[in-house]
């Protein structure tokens, strides 16, 4: 018997202080214009929630990491933080 474990995780993507944001130097202009003069920058991200199965947390992270580097992020221009928490426990069936 395999036992696995469930895993909800929270990714926040964002790109890197080098790299210019056109989108968060819009969305700042808009605030300014609605008053927000205190809104000194604006940088935009995303941020993506999935829930996976693993044999432990290292395994999860590990999958995960893959997962970023391959399509949920661009290494080359962005940066990652995983936000990882243990959902519960269920018994899965051996080979």
């Amino acid at each position: 018997m395999t036992l696995t474990r469930k895993y909800q995780a929270h990714i926040y993507v964002t790109l890197r202080p080098s790299v210019l944001d056109p989108a968060g130097t819009a969305v700042q202009s808009g605030l300014k214009h609605m008053g927000y003069e205190n809104i000194d920058q604006v940088r935009i991200g995303k941020f993506i929630e999935v829930r996976l199965s693993a044999e432990d947390e290292e395994a999860a992270r590990e999958q995960l990491d893959r997962a970023c580097d391959q399509l949920l992020a661009n290494p080359v221009i962005e940066n990652y933080r995983i936000e990882l928490q243990e959902l519960s426990t269920a018994a899965g069936t051996g080979a």
